[in-house]
């Protein structure tokens, strides 16, 4: 075994559509064949994918690979930065949504995620920081934003994406709009609001895509989309159909390429990072970190 170097699976049991009890042999096996000695741990409660990191992170560490959803994956990145790891770390996603397993192109087949993660190639990628809090793809408040972290794990799992999507439409009927100042290069956006993201990927929640040519994870820069509140009707199928062909030449929508940004609510509303609450703040700061996390695949 002294050939063998040594891979930390850290796994999310509950997340995503269950699998074959079969597939973690495979996995592991998958890892050996590319001489890995695999110490497998699993999660139990929210941070444990931080916890983990700290707990088992040594040089005798070689590669770490997360299986688990995208919020898993958010922690483990977090322990990574937090605890100065910057080897490649592999993601096999198993998660309802899985929106940046698939701005990654990542295969979903477990196996064939393994595979990568052991024979891929590193890629920098940016994050984020949230009020001193990392993320890997989105920050975002607003409709559609609660059923990231509301919806039950077992409803996620059965419905899969369309679970966030009819979640969200339960909110439409109710919408509530947040007056926000959004500061950005010095310019101010101040509107009542219905959805704030601050993103870098190609895919929120299965409802949104944005385009691959405007979208690039290692620039230094993120996306902001606002959307603020229709009137009526007609405003609404302007938003709908702006978000639809990615033309945002309607005052409705703002969409930005940023570095930093400021965001002023004095209702303090709660947000979503990679799909995990985040309490919400008077005043909320976020930043980029270029090239933060170096991602194998």
């Amino acid at each position: 075994m002294s050939s063998y170097r040594r891979l930390l699976l850290i796994i999310n049991p509950k997340a995503g559509v269950k699998k074959k009890e079969s597939t973690l042999t495979d996995i592991i096996l998958t890892f050996s064949d590319h001489y890995y000695e695999t110490i497998v741990c699993f999660t139990e409660a929210a941070g444990d994918g931080t916890r983990l990191v700290r707990e088992h992170m040594d040089d005798s560490i070689d590669r770490i690979v997360c299986m688990g959803g995208d919020g898993t994956l958010s922690e483990v990145i977090a322990g990574c930065r937090r605890y100065s790891w910057d080897k490649p770390l592999g993601y096999i996603p198993a998660g309802s949504t899985n929106d940046f397993a698939t701005s990654l192109q990542l295969p979903l087949t477990p196996v064939e995620a393994a595979e990568r993660a052991v024979k891929g190639r590193p890629h920098r990628h940016d994050l984020g920081s949230f009020n001193g809090r990392h993320f890997i793809y989105t920050a975002s408040c607003g409709i559609f934003t609660r059923a990231s972290y509301e919806t039950s794990q077992k409803v996620k799992n059965v419905l899969g994406h369309m679970a966030y999507v009819l979640e969200g439409i339960k909110e439409i009927p109710q919408t509530h709009s947040y007056h926000m100042k959004v500061v950005v290069d010095g310019h101010v956006y101040e509107d009542n609001y219905i959805f704030v993201s601050i993103c870098n990927t190609f895919s929120l929640g299965g409802v949104m895509n944005f385009d691959e040519k405007t979208v690039d994870m290692g620039d230094g820069l993120f996306e902001l989309l606002l959307i603020s509140k229709p009137k009526d009707i007609s405003q609404l199928r302007t938003i709908i159909n702006a978000l639809k062909e990615q033309k945002y030449d309607t005052p409705l929508v703002t969409f930005l390429q940023v570095d930093q940004v400021l965001v002023n609510c004095a209702e303090k509303p709660d947000w979503s990072l990679d799909g995990e609450k985040a309490e919400g703040q008077e005043n909320c700061e976020f930043s980029v970190i270029p090239g933060g996390i170096q991602m194998i695949y």
